[in-house]
């Protein structure tokens, strides 16, 4: 038996590959669907720090590998062994991107179920407000998480 656990989550974006990806890295790009603001581009090797706007606390992020227009992957997990995001990304017919996204791993036991669902709805819906962001200019998650707020 598997002894960990990962959330998944994935969506097909109408644009092309290049501005999705450009869309995950560049923070001022991500603060129109995800972050409030962050430090930096995320890059490899770097780390930067996100705010959201529900949160008070600051999270720092550390950009692993990064194969432009391809893949991404990162750490947010705060030093935790093993907790990466990766990101993948690939085109779909002439200029539409299908967007992958997996965080492993979190244990096989009670905590970390709660840990991979919690995870895979908040995946869910990076990937719907990147899509809305990008394909409408409309960011939902202003005002989204306001009641947890506390």
């Amino acid at each position: 038996m598997n002894e960990n656990l990962s959330a998944r989550a994935s969506i097909q974006i109408l644009k092309p590959i290049e501005e999705v990806f450009e869309a995950i890295v560049d923070p001022e790009k991500m603060s129109n669907y995800f972050i409030e603001r962050s430090s930096g581009r995320l890059e490899e090797g770097v780390t930067v720090e996100w705010k959201f706007p529900e949160f008070e606390d600051i999270f720092p992020v550390t950009g692993k590998f990064i194969r432009p227009y391809d893949y991404i992957s990162f750490d947010w997990s705060g030093g935790e062994e093993g907790m990466v995001v990766e990101i993948f990304l690939e085109p779909f017919h002439d200029n539409f991107t299908v967007v992958r996204i997996k965080e492993s791993y979190m244990p096989a036991n009670e905590e970390g179920i709660k840990q991979a669902i919690g995870q895979t709805e908040g995946w869910a819906n990076f990937l719907a407000s990147l899509k809305a962001s990008l394909e409408y200019g409309i960011n939902l998650r202003k005002g989204a998480f306001d009641f947890m707020k506390p």
